[in-house]
């Protein structure tokens, strides 16, 4: 495992859900706002390492692998679904006594976000979500423009072509969907906890996602249509599968929509760009902040 890798996960803790082992990771002072940090698929929380330590000096930071991701476990006889991944984020906060947060999401984790600002906008939630802040990601499943390998991945021979994905072909089609070269040694860490695990096993289990996200458009397009909270997206515009063209739908359908649009950057932004996400994410919470504090005294 590569040393930076092996001091993320030592900083880190392993808790238990329902008999699966989970990584998760926090830091800043507990006094401060909490920001809950969602990755995508397939990689991990090591994609927000490069905002890690300037988010923590202004919020409590909070991140976890989600079930099948990363250094967590990855059960094969399971069945992922992504509002398991949200009891997930829900058992942990609830564990650690927190009762309102905000979220930074990308990818898979936007929908894992959605989800949750469903549960918050009908009143099911223990915890108030303050604000939702997301990255590239198929919100809108019409939208979407998956490449061949996710198609492959769902189809009958996912399970074999996931056990076939060598890290050539993996680094290729990230390659692919970013517009900004990501260094070699980045590729190699999201590859080494992507197979974590025997991660190249569950992967087609887990890309059921893609179907989960039309059979519950309604409900997760509906969260942000009728948000109660603030909503921001920051969107790298060259992204062929959730780029430019998403981040006009969302013109479309999101009332008074908050867009950040990042030219020359494509799926991964706090990767490719982490400066400039960094810079849009903090204006972002100051400007939530903001808006909390106005209310509470009107």
């Amino acid at each position: 495992m590569a040393e930076s890798i092996k001091n993320w996960e030592a900083t880190g803790q392993f808790r238990d859900f329902n008999g699966h082992r989970l990584f998760w990771q926090q830091a800043g002072t507990e006094t401060n706002p909490v920001l809950v940090l969602i990755h995508g698929f397939p990689t991990s929380s090591w994609d927000w390492h490069l905002l890690w330590d300037d988010l923590a000096r202004d919020f409590h930071v909070i991140t976890l692998d989600m079930l099948g991701f990363g250094l967590s476990d990855k059960p094969r006889n399971h069945q992922y679904r992504l509002a398991e991944q949200a009891d997930i984020f829900e058992s942990l906060l609830t564990q650690l006594s927190i009762s309102e947060y905000h979220i930074l999401a990308h990818d898979y984790g936007d929908t894992v976000a959605q989800e949750l600002l469903a549960r918050f906008d009908a009143g099911t939630s223990k915890q108030t979500l303050k604000s939702v802040c997301l990255l590239n990601g198929g919100i809108f499943p019409e939208t979407i423009q998956p490449l061949l390998i996710q198609k492959l991945l769902l189809s009958p021979i996912g399970a074999l072509i996931g056990l076939l994905t060598s890290y050539r072909a993996f680094a290729a089609n990230l390659r692919k969907i970013c517009a900004r070269p990501l260094p070699e040694d980045e590729l190699q860490k999201f590859w080494e906890l992507m197979q974590h695990n025997n991660g190249r096993r569950v992967i087609h289990k887990i890309i059921h996602y893609m179907v989960e996200r039309v059979e519950n458009r309604e409900r997760w397009v509906g969260a942000l249509q009728n948000s109660s909270v603030p909503l921001r997206l920051i969107v790298g515009l060259e992204d062929s599968i959730s780029g430019a063209h998403m981040a006009h739908r969302y013109r479309e359908l999101i009332p008074d929509p908050d867009i950040v649009e990042l030219p020359g950057v494509g799926h991964y932004p706090q990767v490719e760009a982490p400066d400039e996400v960094l810079k849009s994410v903090q204006q972002f919470l100051g400007n939530a902040a903001r808006a909390t504090t106005v209310a509470s005294l009107t």
